[in-house]
């Protein structure tokens, strides 16, 4: 049986836990961790009694290595080349990494949600770390783990100037971060099946599946707090993209896709507009 992050018959506070995987730096550390907290959660054995206003986090758990470094820094992903292929193996585990402490951070940062905010996000985080294991694998048939290649920071940017309001969060990071991951997935499948990637393939299957599904939970909660708010969610949308985002997203868009994440036929037609 695989241990418990409960012991002694002790209550332990989901927030705590989250805090403790967010912080985390030991990439197999923070995995084990985040499938123990995501069981315990579904177990029912995870309190939400809030014992502390959350602390500001400046930088999450993560290893020395990757080294972070300006996008321009980076290098070339061309999966034609076997470091590039390689490169780009682990631009997406490093992607999936990050995705781990985005998840733990909505659980801790935003303490005032409903029980089924936390049922999203916890499960969020349970399947972005098996992402993560998943590519990890590929990475390692190509000779690399992760920290072998430099990566940049701009989603956990994102979610530092995000962290003020969960309503911000919910339409920045997978609204816009993780939605343009529906938009590209595809056509990087399609490359690492050219190069004969059946592994990568395979694992980005799962992840597109997946990553609807964060998407969809982003729209829901971006939803609810707008109906709390009073906010009109499409025009809320657009100011909130004007603001943070040069009221630009890229396209080509995964209109199929985008649209099973929650997206309206009106936001559609509205980004296609603007992309």
């Amino acid at each position: 049986m695989a241990p418990s992050i409960v012991e002694n018959n002790e209550t332990v506070n989901l927030f705590a836990a989250a805090q403790t995987c967010l912080m985390t730096r030991d990439p197999g550390e923070k995995l084990a961790r985040t499938h123990r907290t995501a069981r315990a959660w579904r177990d029912g054995e995870l309190t939400l009694e809030s014992v502390a206003s959350p602390v500001p986090i400046g930088e999450p758990g993560r290893p020395e290595r990757p080294r972070l470094v300006s996008p321009k820094e980076l290098p070339r992903r061309d999966p034609r080349t076997n470091q590039g292929h390689a490169a780009l193996l682990h631009a997406i585990c490093h992607i999936e990494f990050n995705a781990i402490n985005l998840a733990w951070d909505a659980v801790y940062r935003f303490q005032t949600m409903p029980k089924e905010f936390y049922d999203d996000w916890v499960r969020i985080a349970d399947e972005e770390a098996t992402h993560f294991e998943l590519l990890h694998r590929c990475l390692a048939n190509v000779g690399h783990r992760y920290g072998d290649f430099v990566a940049h920071d701009g989603l956990w940017e994102m979610a530092q100037k995000t962290a003020f309001d969960p309503l911000v969060r919910m339409a920045l990071v997978p609204r816009v971060l993780e939605a343009r991951g529906l938009d590209v997935t595809p056509g990087i499948a399609k490359k690492l099946q050219a190069r004969g990637d059946e592994c990568a393939v395979a694992a980005l299957e799962i992840i597109l599946r997946d990553e609807i599904g964060h998407v969809a939970a982003g729209s829901r909660w971006f939803r609810h707090l707008c109906d709390e708010r009073g906010l009109d969610p499409e025009s809320t949308f657009r100011e909130l993209l004007s603001r943070y985002m040069t009221g630009r997203v890229k396209g080509p868009f995964h209109v199929e896709a985008r649209r099973k994440g929650g997206f309206s036929e009106a936001e559609l037609a509205w980004l296609e507009s603007v992309g």
